[in-house]
C-alpha cells in the first residue's frame, strides 16, 4: 500500500526534474512550456523543500544512532543521544507542516480548480440552492483572497441555477475545495411554500484540479466544436450570433458548453479550459479506483455520487456526514463562512495520515 512518504518520493522527484528542465535550453525556448514548468515548480516548491530537509534530518538521526551505539564512553553516547532527541523534536515539527501540505492527495498543490454546481432533485427549489453554494463558495473565495471566474452558467427564471461552471485561482485552492466535491441536501421551507412546510432538496458539487496545457494534450483533431446561439432563462434569446461553444471530445464522449461569453473565441478557450480539467478529472478518478485501497481512510477522494453534507435551516444546523460534524451556524456558513467545515475536513485527512512517518 502506498503511503504519504511515497507521495513525497514523487513530488520531490518531479520538483526535481522541474528544476533540470528549467534550464534546458529547449524549455527556456518554448515561452508557454518554460512559464507552465516555473508555476508547477513554484507549486511544489514549499513541499519538495521540506521533505528535502526532513530527509537531511533523518539522515543525521540515524548518524547519531550509529554514534551513541558505537560510543566507548557514557559521555559521548549522551551526547549523540541528546543531539538526536533534538534533531527527532525538529523533524517531528517539519512533519506536521509536510501533513499540512499534502493533505488533500497528489493535486494539493495546485493553484487553479474547476468547480461545477448542479441543481438535484427538488425543482425550482434545488436550483435556488444551487445559486446559494455558488454564493457561499463565491464569497468564502473573497475572503481567502482567490480569483473567480464564471464559466458558464444555465439560470432559471426564479433566478437559480440548472448549472454552473466556475474556475477559481490562488494559494491552497483545491486543497481546501476538493473535499466539497460529491452531494448537497437542504432542509428548508423554500420561498414559494405558502403552508410553512419544510422541503429537501439537493444539488451537487464537483470540484477538479485545472492541469497545465503540457499535462493534457489536446488537438483539435482530438474533439468536436459546434458553435450555436446563446439562450437564457427560459429559452429566452441572448444574442443572435453563434458565439455559444460546445466541445464533444471523441475517446470520453465528454461535452462541455459555454455560452457566458459573446465572443465565439472567448467562450472556445473557457469551453477547452474546462474540458481539460473534466479529462483530467476522469483520468485521476481510474487511477484512484486502481489505488481504492490506499484512500480506503481517508475523505478528499471526491465521490460525487455521495451525499456528503445536510443544510437544515429550521435548525440553523450543518451536518458533514463524512466526519460525524455538526455546527449551529448555518447562517454563517452559507454566507461563506466555510473554514471551521474546511478546517475539520482537513484535520481528519491529516490524523489518518499522521502514523506514516517511518525512520
Amino acid at each position: 500500500m502506498s503511503t504519504i512518504r511515497d507521495t513525497l518520493e514523487e513530488k520531490l522527484s518531479r520538483f526535481e526534474k522541474l528544476e533540470s528542465d528549467m534550464s534546458n535550453p529547449e524549455v527556456l525556448a518554448d515561452g508557454a512550456r518554460m512559464s507552465a514548468t516555473a508555476r508547477e515548480h513554484g507549486g511544489l516548491a514549499k513541499v519538495a523543500t521540506k521533505y528535502r530537509e526532513f530527509k537531511r534530518l533523518t539522515d543525521e538521526i540515524h548518524g547519531c544512532q550509529e554514534m551513541a551505539e558505537a560510543a566507548d564512553d557514557s559521555e559521548e553516547r549522551d551526547m549523540a543521544e541528546a543531539e538526536m532527541a533534538e534533531l527527532r523534536e525538529q523533524r517531528e515539527t517539519l512533519w506536521e507542516d509536510l501533513l499540512s501540505l499534502t493533505v488533500g492527495g497528489e493535486d494539493s498543490h495546485r493553484t487553479r480548480c474547476v468547480m461545477e454546481i448542479r441543481a438535484g432533485a427538488g425543482g425550482d427549489e434545488a436550483a435556488l440552492f444551487a445559486r446559494d453554494l455558488f454564493e457561499m463558495y463565491r464569497r468564502y473565495a473573497e475572503a481567502k483572497g482567490w480569483k473567480t471566474e464564471i464559466m458558464d452558467m444555465n439560470a432559471t427564471e426564479m433566478g437559480g441555477f440548472k448549472e454552473i461552471t466556475l474556475t477559481l485561482e490562488g494559494e491552497s485552492v483545491y486543497r481546501d475545495l476538493a473535499y466539497e466535491s460529491g452531494g448537497h441536501r437542504v432542509q428548508r421551507v423554500p420561498e414559494t411554500e405558502t403552508q410553512g412546510r419544510v422541503h429537501t432538496s439537493a444539488a451537487t458539487v464537483a470540484v477538479m484540479p485545472e492541469p497545465e496545457d503540457i499535462e493534457i494534450d489536446l488537438k483539435p483533431d482530438d474533439y468536436r466544436k459546434d458553435f450555436y446561439g446563446a439562450s437564457g432563462p427560459g429559452g429566452q434569446h441572448v444574442n443572435k450570433t453563434d458565439s455559444a461553444c460546445r466541445l464533444t471530445h471523441h475517446e470520453t464522449g465528454i461535452v462541455v458548453q459555454c455560452q457566458d461569453e459573446k465572443s465565439q473565441h472567448k467562450n472556445l478557450a473557457k469551453a477547452l479550459r474546462v474540458l481539460k480539467a473534466r479529462i483530467y478529472e476522469k483520468k485521476r478518478e481510474e487511477e484512484a479506483a486502481k489505488q481504492a485501497e490506499q484512500r480506503k481512510g481517508l475523505i478528499g477522494s471526491g465521490d460525487r455520487s455521495q451525499r456528503i453534507r445536510t443544510y437544515n435551516f429550521p435548525q440553523n444546523r450543518l451536518t458533514d456526514h463524512r466526519i460525524n460534524l455538526t455546527l449551529y451556524k448555518l447562517d454563517q456558513i452559507i454566507t461563506g463562512d466555510v473554514q471551521a467545515v474546511t478546517d475539520a475536513l482537513i484535520e481528519y485527512d491529516r490524523d489518518q495520515l499522521r502514523g506514516d512517518m517511518v525512520d
